[in-house]
């Protein structure tokens, strides 16, 4: 039986998971719908928070199973975005040097751009994976 590469971690979603009133792990986990319904209501008032505490080995084999493992790593690229985010470090890391300096100067493209990155960093990280690996022929 293949299993997938561990492209997520647990621990670092536990630790996301404090924050999860903001919605953080969901986000870091590609599920940016109830991520910013978390955000809105802080975690659907509690609650949703609570139970996620369960849901979370659940959220990270689903995550490991659909996101494209390779040279990029999305720890990493969560990590540079989440606390470095407004400097475009993260796109940098993704090699996406136009916007990580556009970022760098304008905010997080006046915190927009960090924003869309929230919605769509583990997409950004497997289509570069996924390109990568076509690249070198790898199928």
């Amino acid at each position: 039986m293949n299993t997938p590469a561990d492209n997520h971690s647990k621990l670092i979603g536990y630790l996301l998971w404090i924050f999860g009133f903001t919605g953080a792990h969901r986000f870091y986990y590609g599920r940016p719908v109830t991520g910013t319904i978390w955000f809105f209501t802080l975690g659907l008032l509690g609650i949703g928070w609570l139970i996620d505490l369960f849901l979370i080995p659940g959220m990270d084999r689903d995550a490991d199973l659909r996101y494209t493992p390779g040279h990029l790593n999305y720890n990493i690229a969560w990590l540079l975005l989440t606390f470095l985010g407004l400097f475009g470090v993260h796109r940098m890391y993704m090699g996406k040097w136009l916007t990580g300096i556009l970022y760098l100067f304008t905010g997080g493209f006046f915190l927009i751009g960090v924003l869309i990155d929230l919605w769509t960093l583990n997409d950004q990280v497997s289509q570069e994976n996924s390109r990568r690996l076509s690249m070198a022929g790898v199928q």
